[in-house]
Parts: C-alpha cells; structure tokens; sequence
C-alpha cells in the first residue's frame, strides 16, 4: 500500500491530486494522441462493418481498463463503493438520453470531449471550437440555461445509490466476472489487432491508454485512505474538468485546485508532445459555414447530454464502465446507438478518427 501521508501533509490533498492529475493527464494525452483512441472512430467502424484499425483501439484501451480496474478491486488495493457512480442517487433516463445526445454531438464534431482536446493540442482550430462551446454547455446544464431541462429528464427514472448501481452485483457475477469480462473483450480487440498486423508502437498506446484510467481510480483511493480530509474517489472524465476550467476564467474566486485542475492541462501538454514527435502538429480551420454550424450543434449536443448522463465518452464510456455502474453502461449503450444512428442518417464518408 502507498504511503502518501507524509506528502499529503507537507503539501496538501489538493495540490498532490492536482499534481497527479497533471501526471496522469500528460500519459493519457500522449498515448491517446500516439494510439488514435477516438470513440466516435471506432462506433462508425463498427456500424459500418469495417473493422479496420479504430475499433480495436477502442477495445483493448476499454479492456485494458476494465481488466485493470478489477485486479486492483479484487488484490484490495482500490474501494469504489464510494465513488459518485456507485453511492450516489443516478437516472437512468438520464444516462439514456444523454447517452444519446452526446453519441449524436461527436457524429457531428467528429470526436468525443477527450478527442477534441487531444486535436486541439495538434492544431485543429475545428477541435478547439468545439471544445469551447462543449465546455459552455456543458456548464450551462451543470447549473445555467439548461440545467432545468437536464434535472426534469434526470428525474424520470432514478435508480438509488449503493448495490442497485453495481451491474456486477445485479447479475450476480462479482469482480471475478467483472475480470473475465474484460478479460473477453481484451481478446476480441487483440483478434482485431492482429487481423490488422499492428506495429508494437500501437499495442503499447492503446493498452497505456486504458491503464491511466485505473491509475486514476487508484491514486485517488490512495489519497482518500491517507488524507485526514474526506477526499472523492474518482477517474478520468472531460466534462466536469472542461466546465470547471471555463468558471476559472469567468468566475472570481476560482474554484479550488485538485485533480481535474491538472488533468485538463496535462492532456494538452501530453498530446502536444505526441503530436511534435510524430512530426502531425498542423493548424486546420474549417471549410465552409454549413461545416462551422454542424461543429456548433454537436458541441452543445455533447455538452448537454454529458452533464445529463454523469459522464463523457471517458468518463462514463471507459471510467464508469471499468467499475460497472449501471448508468455508466446505459450510457454506453446509448453513445453507440446515438452515434450509429446519426452516422447513418447525416454521414456517408468513410471514419477518420478526425
């Protein structure tokens, strides 16, 4: 077990998670950056039958979480009992619809949250627009415009916190099965892989992709199980960081340091480096106004349908999943139909992960 007394109180709970959050954030961005990782890719892939080289990314970087996240649970080293996605109150309406909304939104953006911040650091301008207006709405339903549309849908279908969130405790399988289950899909993206005779580069991004988001849930516990203070559990996810850093821009005073204040920094600066290495960093705009004005509406798509599922493509698709929360797979689910079926009805084109 970790000791991290001694730093936590030399320096702060705060300012330790913030730290780690700066860490773990440069891995995820460079290995997301280096490995292509794009949710949205890997949706049109599958949809469209191909099975190229996006969808065993998405695969063995969920599977390498998941498969992670159970170890850690099952050797006693990570509790998320506790976690927001576990002991809170959830909606499944929510979870649902918001699942829906933002499988949509990153159709039309042409990535998920994760994926514009990682383009934005390479230049693409269409990226950081979206990321922008992804932030604004996202803070506009946490407590703005939309924030009481989001709370009627969120009330519709609620599910209580504790044992009636855990999927694993619903069916009765407990971690061991949690485990396998990883374990199951580890093996079909590594089929895919194959299939696709992947360089070692890739398998080592992808996996390392998955595995900053165990990282998170165990530093966090870490810190929780050290502090004196009561510290939240918690993993990677783009939507509460990007409202977060929008209020510390227009809101005096900022809200307080911890891990998100690092996170979303250090993915920037994380895939900025994977960018310069890989010789990619290009500035790009967009080509037209019909283009700028399907950008806007999956932006505020995503943003809305983020805070109203509890969670990202990351957040909930690979964060929440890795712990199976309920809501955290409806959500899932919901991305991929909301994708696939925005895909179908707007999009022609070939994935390109862009």
């Amino acid at each position: 077990m970790l000791n991290l007394t001694p730093i936590l109180e030399s320096y702060g709970d705060n300012a330790v998670l913030a730290c780690a959050g700066l860490v773990l954030g440069l891995l995820f961005g460079f290995f997301a950056q280096r490995s292509r990782f794009c949710l949205r890719a890997a949706v049109v892939e599958f949809w469209h039958g191909q099975f190229g080289e996006k969808l065993p990314v998405w695969l063995i970087t969920f599977a390498s979480a998941v498969v992670a996240v159970q170890g850690l649970i099952l050797s006693g080293w990570l509790d998320v009992s506790g976690s927001r996605q576990m002991a809170n109150t959830g909606s499944l309406s929510g979870a649902l619809i918001g699942g829906l909304c933002f499988g949509a939104g990153m159709i039309l953006t042409r990535g998920c949250a994760s994926r514009l911040l990682v383009l934005s650091a390479t230049g693409n301008l269409r990226a950081l627009l979206s990321g922008l207006i992804f932030a604004v709405a996202a803070q506009a339903a946490l407590s703005g415009a939309l924030s009481p549309l989001r709370l009627t849908i969120s009330s519709w279908w609620t599910i209580d916190g504790g044992a009636s969130r855990d999927l694993l405790s619903v069916v009765g399988v407990g971690h061991w099965g949690g485990l396998a289950f990883g374990a199951l899909w580890l093996l079909a993206g590594v089929y895919f892989a194959l299939r696709n005779r992947w360089s070692p580069g890739k398998w080592l991004t992808a996996i390392a992709t998955g595995l900053t988001v165990a990282g998170a849930w165990w530093f966090s516990y870490q810190v929780s199980k050290a502090s004196f203070e009561v510290v939240n559990v918690q993993g990677l996810t783009f939507s509460g960081p990007s409202a977060e850093w929008l209020m510390r821009v227009l809101q005096t005073p900022a809200p307080h340091i911890g891990f998100d204040f690092g996170l979303m920094p250090g993915v920037f600066a994380g895939s900025l480096i994977g960018a310069l290495v890989g010789r990619e960093w290009k500035l790009e705009g967009f080509k037209d106004g019909h283009s700028m004005r399907r950008y806007i509406l999956g932006a505020i798509l995503m943003g809305f349908g983020a805070m109203l599922a509890g969670g990202c493509a990351v957040g909930a698709g690979i964060t929440g999943g890795a712990i199976f929360a309920v809501t955290a797979w409806v959500t899932l689910l919901g991305m991929w139909a909301g994708a696939g079926l925005t895909d179908r009805l707007v999009d022609s084109v070939p994935p390109s992960g862009n």
